[in-house]
């Protein structure tokens, strides 16, 4: 389950994200399960597609995934990502913010993460939270709401 919700500050994560680079920054925080796969590859090339016009916006945007940072390296040089990719292979940022947890595909029952986005103003309080992802459209999906 979710625990960070709108209004929420978004927690310490000094251990793999340091607060100088996101102090003072509107950010998009994306968590998704595995780079390399279909649903990941469309989200992040969707972000990538939309990155300018997120920046102009004032946002900085962050994937987070339990995937090593050398799965990252070679994911974000593959697609040409403009944005940091961070690994949480203790999955340490995931369980405070409830996004690895139980799920269930194909009658299967498993633990991953559960695709998500927050959104967080300058301070860093959460604007907005995506727990149903469109991985084609999340750009689009993040501006309609934000633009309520």
């Amino acid at each position: 389950m979710i625990k960070l919700k709108e209004g929420d500050k978004i927690p310490d994560f000094h251990k793999i994200i340091n607060p100088e680079e996101i102090k003072g920054k509107k950010l998009i925080l994306y968590f998704y399960p595995k780079d390399n796969t279909p649903g990941c590859t469309n989200e992040a090339k969707n972000l990538k597609e939309h990155y300018d016009e997120l920046k102009k916006k004032g946002f900085e945007v962050i994937g987070i995934s339990p995937d090593t940072e050398e799965s990252h390296r070679k994911f974000s040089e593959k697609l040409g990502l403009p944005f940091k990719l961070i690994s949480d292979t203790e999955k340490e940022i995931m369980n405070k913010l409830g996004v690895w947890g139980e799920k269930k595909m194909y009658g299967r029952t498993y633990e991953g993460v559960r695709r998500t986005t927050f959104i967080t103003d300058e301070t860093g309080t959460v604007l907005k939270v995506f727990p149903k992802v469109k991985t084609k459209e999340h750009y689009e999906q993040i501006m309609k709401e934000l633009e309520k």
